[in-house]
């Protein structure tokens, strides 16, 4: 572990780690509340924080003194990329695909085509993990905008194909 802050006698100390700008303690130490916090979070403040009281002259009891929380910063999807695979003529087989570099937890794709013929995709012709559609025996009335929505618990991006068969 790493000490990231400390009271001492009196005195607030923020160590030298890319967290020192960014965070603090809450309250005045005085109101006995310990609270922190950070700002402008970033992935990789992700990780586990503890969180120990050492009181003068007190037994120093490691199951009682120390506190310990688990913090995941999310991340909203990147803009995702859409993808034609195959040959889009009468009666072929494509495969549209999706995907995005950024995203914690990883997203999950919906495809879904766009106005003025609407249409949601179910498996097994969509993987909303994967982030494909699979369209088979292409028709010339399967043209049209197809929109991939990427999205997590942080937000959600879209990007979207024209197929033309």
């Amino acid at each position: 572990p790493v000490q990231i802050l400390s009271y001492l006698g009196g005195v607030v100390k923020v160590e030298e780690t890319d967290l020192k700008p960014r965070m603090g303690f809450l309250y005045p130490i005085l109101t006995h509340n310990i609270s922190v916090f950070i700002n402008a979070t970033r992935e990789q403040d992700s990780g586990q924080y503890m969180c120990t009281v050492n009181v003068v002259d007190d037994t120093i009891r490691l199951d009682k003194n120390v506190g310990i929380i688990n913090l995941t910063v999310l991340v909203p999807p990147a803009a995702p990329t859409c993808q034609l695979h195959g040959n889009a003529i009468v009666g072929a087989n494509v495969t549209l695909s999706c995907s995005s570099e950024k995203g914690k937890p990883s997203p999950m794709y919906q495809w879904q085509r766009g106005p003025p013929t609407l249409q949601v995709f179910f498996p097994p012709a969509q993987d909303r993990a994967r982030g494909t559609l699979k369209l088979t025996n292409l028709s010339l009335e399967m043209s049209g905008v197809y929109v991939c929505r990427a999205e997590n618990q942080a937000g959600s991006k879209n990007c979207s194909i024209v197929l033309e068969v």
